[in-house]
């Protein structure tokens, strides 16, 4: 038996049918290969690995990795000991993949990053996340959750909220629920506008959610026609996508 590593946010599902509705939670897509991170004790790696797909799980904890390789009747350089957030997933992996997980608690976030980086070859994501974290993930506009990881992820994913998960399913219980959700690439999953001041647009924005747009873009050199648009005396969690990038938009003409 392994002891979960406070120091890896390790906490292992004990529920088998919960584990196996995460399993399930990925539905068909553009993808052969399926890559699991963080699998533990290989809860939910015992129903994907009867899966039609390529199966490879990532694992930092050099014990759950030993025990992975005497427990699944898996190929060992399918079994990767690593991190996945330094892994270069286009040097590891042939084509797209699907990525699926019960997340560590610690860097469930900068997965989602990670994914939104790689999305040419990530068609969808299922995972479980702290449940804060999965309902920020999957808000719109007018939440009080809705952020900067929100409008991100819409901008190239569709997300679905799909159900919650109580501390007790878990060794240790978690201070808090957790919620799973699924992420599937949209068409095109490119935006009209550059990307890289979209996203200095969405961050700056959220970075003084109190502000209106007009004093919280401020630094970025408005031009007339934002400065008299109606869209500049809302608040950052107020604007839809269509929103961020018709700034965006706007903030690159000439």
């Amino acid at each position: 038996m392994i002891r979960p590593k406070k120091h890896l946010g390790q906490h292992f599902l004990k529920n088998e049918a919960i584990a196996a509705d995460i399993a399930n939670s990925l539905v068909e897509g553009d993808y052969n290969t399926v890559v699991e991170i963080g699998p533990g004790m290989g809860v939910l790696t015992q129903f994907l690995v009867k899966g039609d797909k390529d199966l490879y799980v990532v694992e930092l904890d050099g014990e759950s990795v030993e025990y992975l390789k005497g427990h699944f009747n898996m190929r060992y350089d399918h079994i990767i000991e690593g991190d996945f957030l330094k892994l270069k997933l286009d040097k590891v992996f042939d084509g797209n993949i699907a990525v699926i997980g019960n997340f560590p608690y610690n860097i469930s976030s900068q997965i989602v990053f990670k994914i939104i980086e790689n999305r040419h070859m990530i068609p969808q994501m299922a995972g479980m996340f702290q449940k804060e974290v999965a309902e920020r993930i999957a808000a719109g506009p007018g939440s009080k959750t809705y952020g900067i990881i929100s409008v991100l992820t819409a901008a190239y994913y569709d997300t679905e909220y799909l159900f919650t998960v109580e501390k007790e399913e878990f060794n240790p219980p978690p201070k808090v629920q957790s919620g799973v959700i699924r992420l599937v690439r949209k068409d095109g999953y490119t935006l009209p506008c550059d990307e890289s001041l979209f996203k200095t647009v969405v961050k700056t924005a959220f970075n003084q959610r109190r502000k209106t747009l007009r004093n919280a873009l401020k630094q970025l050199n408005l031009p007339e026609e934002l400065q008299q648009s109606e869209l500049m005396a809302k608040r950052a969690e107020q604007l839809h996508l269509e929103d961020f990038i018709y700034i965006t938009k706007t903030l690159q003409q000439p």
